[in-house]
């Protein structure tokens, strides 16, 4: 008998069909002989409904009040679940949050979980219930409801079984598992049998949206057994993991994109000693991060420099690099937006050379300019403009030999990125 956390979305539970559809299916783990926890997102499109509503009566609601409203969300989830559960025979118990004892930091909108006390879910558990957690959610150590930010539903999923020490945390979702890229665009993409955590992170972190990165992050420090699954099959998901098997000659395991991006430029730059930091300083008070950052060379004393952002922060960010510039001098600043990430992603990646060189040929050979580049060890980033994405990432795809095996790129002498 296993203990398993089973976390369904918004769209597995979008309406009462589905509802009673994702209650059978607990049902029969629970028939299994294994006990259950239960963690449910909001109900469709709720939470963008409620958004709505909120900007309907003010176009800059408080925070805390947003916490408030948007948690009622999964509360109505999880008690119509624990109702769909108790139609087929079966005892339920429904918990929002902070019942389940989810404890975070005093951040409303996107607060992290600092502690989970389980103990009110192991005793339902032990009294024979299936347990149902809302997802999305927690209380601070004052009383403060709060909410996890987006994809706080598989955050919550994650760290619940990493404290009751579950033996498997299964994510249901609309699809059936993690694909080589996303499949609407390269109709042939290939779900992974499985991926390492690593790999994962650097795909949810780079546009790939099947998982949450701070969900991702959790598995990988509380090495929690993470299966991603489809609501609607049976077919079997994508294991996450420490380490996964590499198929014969592949050395990118998928290709991600990012739709929000937007470039700064900062030009004429005084080169002295701190002002990188006054600025990205500025910039990190202001809450806004930074993606890739580069530099150019030095001409009569000043410098030009970089980077890009999340497309939603590039006015505040223009905002705040005008209200340095009595400290912080420079010539000008500018910005450009309609500009993609496209990003390979490969523990292969490590130990084969001439992986980066291939991808700046593939995408040179489409009549694309690279705006920016980033790498790490196990991926490589390229900024270039919104329109040939779909050529660009379908190219790799092939490129790569993500559409067949026989077909896969295993390296050459150029680089070792």
């Amino acid at each position: 008998m296993a203990l398993i956390v089973m976390k369904f979305g918004g769209s597995s539970v979008g309406t009462t069909e589905r509802m009673s559809r994702v209650a059978q299916r607990i049902v029969d783990k629970k028939g299994q002989g294994h006990r259950v926890v239960v963690v449910v997102s909001a109900m469709g499109d709720t939470t963008d409904d409620l958004i709505d509503k909120s900007q309907e009566i003010h176009d800059n609601p408080p925070a805390r009040e947003m916490d408030m409203l948007l948690t009622t969300g999964e509360q109505i989830s999880v008690a119509l679940l624990s109702i769909a559960v108790h139609k087929l025979g079966h005892e339920a118990k429904s918990f929002t949050g902070w019942q389940a004892g989810i404890r975070t930091e005093a951040v409303h909108g996107k607060a992290r979980i600092t502690d989970i006390s389980p103990d009110r879910l192991s005793k339902a558990l032990d009294d024979g219930n299936i347990v149902i957690v809302a997802g999305f959610q927690g209380m601070t150590d004052d009383g403060e409801i709060t909410t996890l930010g987006r994809g706080g539903s598989d955050t919550t999923a994650v760290a619940l079984a990493a404290a009751i020490e579950a033996d498997v945390c299964e994510i249901y979702t609309d699809v059936d598992g993690v694909y080589s890229t996303d499949p609407r665009v390269v109709k042939n993409a290939r779900k992974l049998d499985a991926i390492t955590y690593d790999e994962m992170l650097e795909l949810a972190n780079l546009g790939a949206a099947v998982l949450h990165p701070r969900a991702v992050e959790y598995a990988k420090h509380y090495n929690v057994n993470l299966v991603v699954r489809s609501s609607f099959t049976q077919n079997e998901g994508t294991s996450v993991r420490e380490e996964a098997a590499m198929e014969q000659g592949i050395v990118v395991r998928g290709i991600a994109y990012d739709k929000n991006v937007a470039r700064i430029s900062i030009l004429g730059v005084q080169d002295v000693p701190g002002v990188l930091a006054q600025i990205f300083g500025a910039l990190a008070s202001a809450g806004i991060d930074v993606d890739m950052i580069v530099q150019s060379g030095v001409t009569n004393g000043k410098a030009d420099f970089s980077f890009t952002l999340g497309l939603s922060d590039r006015a505040r960010a223009m905002d705040v690099i005008a209200g340095i510039r009595s400290a912080v001098p420079y010539d000008e600043a500018t910005y450009e937006e309609n500009l993609v990430k496209v990003s390979i992603v490969g523990a292969g990646m490590v130990s084969n050379p001439g992986v980066a060189a291939r991808m700046f040929e593939a995408i040179s050979e489409l009549g694309v300019s690279i705006k920016m580049v980033s790498t790490s060890e196990i991926k490589v980033s390229c900024v270039i403009a919104a329109a040939p994405l779909q050529d660009v990432v379908r190219t790799l795809h092939t490129t790569y030999g993500l559409d067949t095996v026989d077909t896969a790129f295993v390296g050459g002498p150029q680089d070792r990125r």
